[in-house]
């Protein structure tokens, strides 16, 4: 037992190695299945070709960033005592990393699209398995890269911080280890971000004009082949749904992680492993997250074409989330002691069980609640297809109605999931909470990728002319997918919310204040400024858009105008000029927004202090949360309505299909939404926590007195402090022996 004890902590980074090598075999898996005839794969290349050109053009410019980045990084460095010029090379780290994981994602959707159609000519339970195999590759690849990489990193800076110098494990020593590892967030968060807009600007910029041009002025179908737009519309839903997304999931995944690990160091802990298991315990809590999803993903599947795609996923989803919080409960009671205390306040390790579950059970409520207004058949989206009756203005209204009210239920679900885990550990609890929420991210990003693989699944379909019930097949998965992929970013933001209170949290500790004072003009002022960032983000995000979409809009009308025989399938459109168009919007256009998170904590700290920074911090994730939630349902909600009436809507006793006058109003109202779900609403959970990390990282360079581990007010009992040295099993476990250890001083 007392190997096992002292090598637990090389055990983490080998439940993410099998996470990576789980995701081999599965990416091995559909890579053999069939791809369809001639005409398919060769509008798959294109998809392939346009996805890894736009990848290039956008790694070429956030590669500048990062060694940017990297270089000031390391100057501010070697400026305070407690930070280190070792967090440039995490921060790289961090990066490729993000990078590596929205190319996993992108690669195997791209391949996995055109055999999700070639499977969905069988049955759609063959379409589901190929379309969720090739989700699940990502989904594992993302948290399999983050559970190692934070691992590895981990053992590095503790062996090289705390270790070799026989810190304490509160001490500073831990505190610049954790600091540097908070440069591998950083890191990833940053590309997430310009991943994330610059995904989203491409894909909407051609959705928007395909829809617009192709659907409502020609009336051809969304992804019929003579629309010049059609493979640009495409290729977006891997660079932004897929890519984006990935590197979205990875930067949030490692943020929760790590805003758990800097709060655990605070915690003074009488464990078996050297006074580092609260430390431990986010990461262990994800490699058991990650192990379970993938026992789960076998349990996503059906038998019969009338089986409900939905129920399949959420038997998936539901099995990991329980055998995730079993698995917890183990762990919670044989890591950590009977009781801790964090800034003068006591709690035991059960009441960090239930802050676990407490996590859970807020992250499937908001599964739930995004599901109940973004999926077909329910109120909400019912709502507008029955304003669409009455023309294009009350189907907007009834959408951003609707997406109004969605922001109620997950506001109270968060509000009472702070509460609750507050109330059983302190900060802590708020914390591990949110990294409870996220251990299942495997299955939360598999159900999530698996719907732009099946868009893409049924745009191959259409444009290859195969027999409609190919097409039915395919539309079934995209519109599970599409309420699958709202639920994913109400998820994500959500855990935006419970992260940003712990990493604001660990900034308070860090920076040497003790409250946040919203009575003083300052930091009031910081406030407001917090609050109004969201929304001048969304504005450039939703403008840029806009001005793409201009642009594909016209090249799109001057082919059908200039190029003849393109109706008739006599002419071959010019797919490159519309993906060029797509590309060059979103690279040039994805600065902008990405710079505003990164130097806005940075000028408002370093000129007006921590304090006010806090209040700014403070705004933006009350105010981003909320914007977030609104855009993605609204978005979500418009989208289904619109494929309401693909398969037929009913307004008071008539059936409405394609083509008919309801239907252009539902295509208007979608193409309003598609910015607000796939390009603003999703990137306010990596605004929200990127701002948080820069100033976590600044902290220390602004610090205004110690660190604020003192008294607050909370909860249970107050416990004496306890000062603990690193013992000899937790460093004996990082390659020192026990006689090396004596010399250490406690």
């Amino acid at each position: 037992m007392d190997l096992f004890y002292t090598n637990l902590i090389y055990i983490i980074p080998c439940m993410g190695l099998i996470g990576i090598l789980v995701m081999l075999a599965k990416s091995r898996w559909v890579s053999r299945q069939e791809s369809g005839d001639e005409t398919m794969n060769t509008l798959a290349g294109y998809i392939a070709s346009g996805s890894m050109a736009f990848l290039r053009a956008e790694w070429k410019i956030l590669s500048y960033f990062v060694i940017i980045g990297a270089a000031l990084l390391a100057w501010s460095g070697t400026l305070v005592e407690t930070s280190s010029w070792v967090i440039a090379i995490s921060f790289i780290i961090g990066a490729f990393t993000s990078a590596l994981a929205g190319y996993i994602g992108m690669n195997i959707a791209t391949k996995a699209n055109v055999r999700t159609t070639q499977a969905a000519r069988t049955s759609l339970a063959r379409a589901l398995k190929v379309s969720f195999t090739g989700g699940s590759v990502m989904g594992l690849g993302v948290a399999g890269l983050a559970v190692m990489g934070l691992g590895i990193l981990f053992i590095v800076f503790y062996q090289m911080y705390v270790v070799s110098v026989g810190g304490s494990v509160n001490g500073a020593g831990m505190e610049k280890a954790l600091e540097v590892l908070a440069g591998f967030s950083l890191g990833a968060e940053s590309i997430a971000l310009f991943a994330r807009v610059g995904g989203g600007i491409y894909t909407k910029a051609a959705d928007v004009g395909a829809d617009l041009v192709g659907k409502v002025e020609a009336g051809i179908p969304e992804d019929d082949v003579r629309n010049p737009a059609t493979i640009a519309d495409n290729v977006g839903d891997n660079v932004g749904d897929v890519a984006g997304m990935g590197a979205d999931l990875f930067g949030s995944y490692v943020a929760t992680i790590l805003a758990t690990m800097v709060l655990g160091r605070e915690i003074v802990s009488a464990d078996s492993f050297g006074g580092i298991a609260p430390v431990l315990l986010p990461m262990l809590i994800a490699g058991i997250g990650l192990l379970f999803s993938i026992v789960s993903t076998a349990f996503v599947r059906i038998k019969n074409e009338t089986d409900s795609v939905q129920n399949a996923l959420n038997t998936g989803n539901w099995l990991s989330i329980i055998l995730t919080a079993i698995a917890s409960y183990f762990a919670v009671q044989w890591l950590l002691p009977d009781t801790m205390s964090i800034r003068g306040v006591s709690f035991e390790k059960t009441d960090v069980f239930f802050s676990i579950v407490v996590g859970l059970i807020v992250g499937t409520l908001m599964s739930l609640i995004t599901e109940y207004y973004t999926a077909m058949g329910k109120r909400p989206v019912l709502s507008i297809v029955n304003r669409s009756g009455t023309g294009h203005a009350t189907n907007i209204i009834g959408g951003i109605s609707v997406g109004m009210e969605s922001t109620l239920m997950p506001a109270v679900v968060l509000a009472l999931g702070i509460y609750g885990s507050y109330y059983f550990a302190g900060l802590y609890g708020v914390a591990i909470a949110a990294a409870g929420m996220m251990a299942t991210t495997a299955m939360q990003l598999a159900i999530d990728a698996f719907g732009p693989i099946a868009d893409n699944a049924g745009g191959i379909a259409e444009m290859s002319k195969l027999p409609e019930e190919v097409r039915r097949r395919t539309d079934n998965l995209d519109a599970v997918g599409n309420t699958t992929a709202a639920t994913g970013k109400g998820f994500a933001i959500a855990s935006a919310a419970l992260t940003s209170l712990a990493l604001f949290a660990a900034f308070v500790g860090i920076a040497g204040i003790n409250s946040i004072d919203i009575y003083k003009a300052n930091v009031l002022a910081g406030l407001f400024v917090g609050g109004m960032i969201p929304y001048i983000f969304s504005s450039l995000a939703i403008a840029a858009v806009g001005r793409a979409a201009m642009d594909m809009v016209q090249e799109v009308r001057r082919q059908f105008r200039e190029i003849p025989g393109i109706m008739e399938y006599k002419a071959k459109p010019e797919y490159e000029k519309c993906i060029a168009i797509s590309t060059k919007a979103s690279i040039r256009e994805m600065l902008l927004p990405g710079a505003i998170a990164i130097i806005v904590p940075v000028l408002i700290g370093f000129s007006l202090g921590p304090e006010v920074l806090g209040g700014l911090l403070a705004g933006v994730t009350v105010s981003g949360v909320l914007l977030g939630m609104f855009q993605s349902n609204a978005g979500g909600a418009w989208d289904n309505a619109k494929k309401s009436f693909e398969k037929g809507a009913d307004i008071k006793g008539e059936i409405f299909y394609k083509n008919s006058d309801p239907h252009k109003a539902s295509v208007t109202g979608d193409t309003v939404g598609d910015p607000f779900k796939d390009t603003s609403g999703p990137s306010m959970n990596i605004l929200i926590k990127l701002m948080s990390i820069v100033s976590l990282i600044i902290a220390p360079h602004i610090a205004v007195g110690p660190s604020a581990n003192a008294e607050s007010s909370g909860i249970k009992k107050q416990a004496s402090p306890i000062e603990h040295t690193v013992k000899p099993n937790s460093i004996s476990l990082l390659g020192k022996t026990d006689a090396e250890v004596l010399d250490f001083r406690k």
